[in-house]
């Protein structure tokens, strides 16, 4: 399967004539990238990763590609593959391949089977760190190639769901090196999560159906960050927005933000739109088609494709057709259509272009110190999921504003022994 180019990178990619466009396009994405371009700078000179190995399973997209460029720049052997097999960006792909030497098993439109190879694939290089996007590298590491383990000093893993699929790992004491949750940090989450995938779902949906916003009941499930920022998004476009929760907490909030809380089987029967953004299973499942109207839309932004029964979906229909790219009808046997973005996986990269390079410039900047981070800490952590250290946290944030031309206060020295004090009152 696997191909060696000239520059002596392994590949599987769709079509290496690709790669000037997507040199193109990489480089447009690093204008909007200050704070990852700036750590590029220092690790072309510091060479914090030299002699490192490292495996990511990540999105192949024009944001991925300059954290890839970081890396190599600080002396990192890098093995991509996607974490999605419909997110791949093919020009990308062949110009990390050409134009940097990086090694690449990505195709868009891929299938479980060869996915699955192209993971094994980086994994063939013996790394000492991963970087995951929805944990199915390590999943792999832990499952069939257990072999490797040992010379893992460590990893990271930038989604919800990843990070949902670790700390489980390590709650049954299973997990065999120590991770860092850059999913969970602030400048990751309240960023990326809010305003990237707020602006990005959105974008998905309007570039896969046409639809005008103004005035359709959209369903947004799950009111985490995500969430948050799709309903954001959609009530800024003059959507009606119904949040459906789990949990009492963010049903409450989203009831604070303003917007109506209805359990789905209620939502199911008035939405026009639907988006799923829980990291669970069956969210939109056989009790709810057989509510919707006829002409509902549905389509997810958490990160598999397990929040919609889609083998449920297939089964009550008396027929599919595709009636725009990415846009799937299904008719159900009583004549009505439903009709799925996507094939249920991620809206925003299956049929937009995904977050925006500036949202993206704090996640992978996260990922870049944490891979350095976890470099030098090697053997010092336990098996475990760690959180993003404050320092590199804040740090990333100076840099952004920095970047952004923003100023911000300092203590006084009066200031600081008062907020350290428990011995002045009023």
């Amino acid at each position: 399967m696997a191909k060696t180019s000239g520059n002596k990178a392994k590949f599987d990619i769709k079509d290496i004539k690709l790669a000037d466009e997507g040199k193109k396009r990489i480089d447009w994405a690093e204008r909007e990238m200050p704070v990852l371009r700036s750590i590029k700078q220092r690790f072309e000179k510091e060479k914090p990763l030299k002699g490192v190995t490292l495996a990511a399973c990540l999105h192949v997209t024009t944001e991925t590609a300059n954290l890839a460029r970081t890396l190599k720049a600080g002396g990192a052997r890098v093995m991509l593959c996607a974490s999605n097999p419909l997110s791949t960006q093919d020009d990308v792909a062949a110009s990390l391949v050409k134009h940097d030497g990086i090694s690449v098993f990505a195709r868009n439109g891929e299938n479980n089977k060869v996915y699955y190879q192209h993971i094994m694939a980086t994994l063939e290089a013996k790394p000492q760190i991963t970087m995951d996007d929805g944990a199915d590298l390590v999943a792999t590491l832990h499952g069939e190639r257990r072999d490797l383990l040992k010379s893992i000093v460590g990893g990271t893993e930038e989604t919800t769901t990843g990070v949902i699929r670790l700390k489980a790992l390590e709650k049954d004491g299973l997990l065999e090196y120590p991770i860092v949750a850059v999913n969970d940090a602030c400048t990751k989450h309240f960023f990326d999560n809010r305003y990237g995938t707020g602006q990005s779902t959105i974008d998905g949906v309007i570039r896969a159906t046409n639809l005008l916003m103004a005035g359709r009941k959209v369903v947004v499930a799950g009111y985490g960050w995500c969430g948050r920022g799709v309903a954001m998004r959609a009530r800024g476009m003059g959507a009606r927005v119904i949040v459906t929760e789990i949990d009492p907490l963010p049903a409450l909030e989203a009831v604070m933000d303003g917007f109506e809380v209805l359990p789905m089987k209620a939502a199911a029967k008035i939405g026009d739109v639907f988006i799923t953004l829980t990291g669970n299973r069956d969210v939109l499942r056989k009790e709810h088609f057989e509510a919707m109207k006829d002409g509902a839309v549905m389509c997810n932004s958490g990160h598999f494709n397990v929040e919609i029964d889609i083998t449920a979906l297939e089964k009550m229909s008396a027929g599919k057709k595709e009636v725009r790219p990415m846009v799937d009808e299904f008719r159900m046997k009583d004549g009505r259509r439903l009709m799925l973005i996507g094939e249920g996986r991620l809206v925003n990269l299956a049929a937009a272009e995904g977050h925006p390079a500036s949202v993206m410039d704090m996640s992978f900047a996260n990922q870049a110190l944490c891979a350095e981070y976890m470099k030098l800490n090697a053997g010092g952590l336990q098996k475990k999921v760690y959180a993003v250290p404050a320092e590199i946290d804040a740090g990333i944030a100076r840099l952004k504003l920095k970047c952004m031309g923003v100023g911000i206060d300092k203590l006084t020295p009066e200031q600081e022994i008062y907020l350290n004090s428990w011995s002045v009152g009023t």
